[in-house]
């Protein structure tokens, strides 16, 4: 018999609508929604009742870049540790990145990353292979209905994943069998800004000059290199994390995002913090790239909201507390966010008095669309009951006791979100129910329709 469970007095946050409602789940899939209804209980049998109480149901949040640790970095955190803050997030499911210990560059190593999650993911999951100078004839290995995309760093990496050689380059965006994601900084010139911050200052520079050393110069020359690539190749390219005003001007909106060939992510630090954020936060906001100027910000917010830009990821990096209080020059890059990306962006929303079905849009639709993800990102019939319940009437202050990342800090600490998920389904199950989680569950491995139009 099939297990049934309904999920009743909610606003149904979903394709650019909100509507009161209901849904039902059988097993893993949607089998139902009522707008503007509840059905009644005793016409299914062995229903499971799941009371909304008036607060939002969205599809479940698709991150489409984060840093899970692991294998070999699992002092910081690690697939299960992250997951599990993912989910209580709202996140169902990831895509995590390549440059770990060892590196995914190989399909022997992406195996045994995908055997990982199998064991170790509380919510669904796929990870990149990580391109390297010399590795470009193992991506064609790639199966593209199992792998989200190939990892392309035209900045500083680790190891031996910095792509810097031109004819690699041409040959990856010509031949790549997924869509390329590249986190775009130009390497020449970061050394040389680096090497005038070091003469000027010494060992004495500051977190609030991060962003003059990887400057907007340095992100524009690699994201219109990437672009020009892409173009040239006909390539699906996905720019990650921009951070510059400038890079808007790469992106199109006037064709839907299906048809789209070049698309673009924004994440949650830099469409929420600025450059004067740094006399507080230092380090605990540094990344690559960095975080700029409040016109950068308020661009990347423009092309949003205007359809240049696709996507809202979290690029999720955590790193020990004792590292991030090193000098600048010691500290990390990257930081800690799955676990509170989607109330920071519902606060933003309701700070710049936008609509909540934006938040649907950006970080569930338009990631499973960019990447073709089947059957996810979308309340609809048929596809996989992925659903998080966010209480916008529940405020929620970050504090030590009640982060969930193994690193145990949160760029977030001390704020207070206007809004709370409470209950986070993946494939039809209740992993996480008001603070309670199903320890046992696992994820599924996505998968992807390459071919979708």
């Amino acid at each position: 018999m099939a297990s049934k469970t309904l999920i009743v007095n909610a606003q149904i946050v979903n394709e650019g609508r909100i509507v009161p409602g209901s849904v039902l789940i059988e097993d893993d899939l949607i089998a139902g929604i009522y707008e503007f209804a509840t059905p009644a209980a005793m016409s299914f049998s062995s229903v499971q009742i799941i009371d909304a109480e008036g607060a939002y149901l969205l599809p479940g949040v698709i991150d489409d870049q984060v840093h899970f640790r692991e294998p070999g970095l699992t002092h910081k955190a690690d697939i299960l540790s992250e997951s599990r803050a993912a989910v209580a997030g709202g996140i169902t499911s990831f895509m995590e990145m390549p440059n770990t210990n060892p590196q995914t560059t190989s399909i022997e190593m992406l195996h045994e990353k995908f055997a990982l999650g199998a064991r170790q993911s509380m919510a669904n999951y796929s990870f990149y292979m990580g391109a390297t100078n010399d590795n470009a004839e193992e991506l064609q290995k790639i199966d593209p209905s199992k792998v989200c995309g190939i990892k392309v760093f035209m900045g500083s990496s680790t190891g031996n994943m910095l792509v810097d050689n031109t004819q690699t380059l041409e040959k990856i965006f010509a031949n790549a069998p997924t869509l390329v994601a590249t986190h775009c900084e130009d390497e020449a010139t970061i050394q040389a800004n680096m090497k005038e911050f070091r003469e000027k200052y010494g060992n004495d520079i500051t977190p609030d000059q991060h962003p003059a050393i990887r400057n907007h110069q340095a992100c524009l020359l690699s994201s219109s290199q990437a672009a020009e690539l892409a173009r040239k190749h006909n390539t699906r390219l996905h720019i990650l994390h921009l951070s510059t005003a400038d890079e808007t001007t790469l992106f199109r909106n006037d064709i839907p995002l299906l048809q789209k060939r070049i698309t673009g992510e924004v994440c949650v630090h830099h469409l929420w913090f600025s450059d004067s954020d740094y006399a507080r936060k230092g380090n605990l906001i540094k990344w690559n790239p960095a975080v700029k100027s409040s016109h950068d910000r308020e661009t990347l917010w423009k092309a949003l909201l205007d359809g240049r830009l696709d996507v809202v990821a979290t690029d999720h990096a955590p790193h020990l507390l004792e590292e991030k209080q090193r000098p600048y020059l010691e500290a990390p890059s990257g930081g800690p966010l799955v676990q509170h990306a989607l109330q920071a962006m519902a606060d933003a929303l309701l700070q710049r008095n936008l609509p909540m079905h934006l938040l649907a849009q950006w970080m569930c639709h338009n990631p499973a669309i960019a990447y073709r993800v089947e059957k996810r990102g979308f309340i609809r019939p048929g596809y996989f009951a992925d659903l998080v319940i966010l209480s916008p009437n529940q405020p929620y202050s970050v504090n030590k006791e009640n982060i969930l990342y193994k690193c145990g800090w949160s760029p977030f600490e001390g704020h207070q979100f206007q809004t709370t998920p409470t209950h986070t389904f993946i494939n039809g199950e209740l992993v996480f129910s008001k603070g309670l989680f199903n320890e046992t569950y696992r994820g599924r491995a996505l998968t992807f329709n390459p071919l979708a139009r």
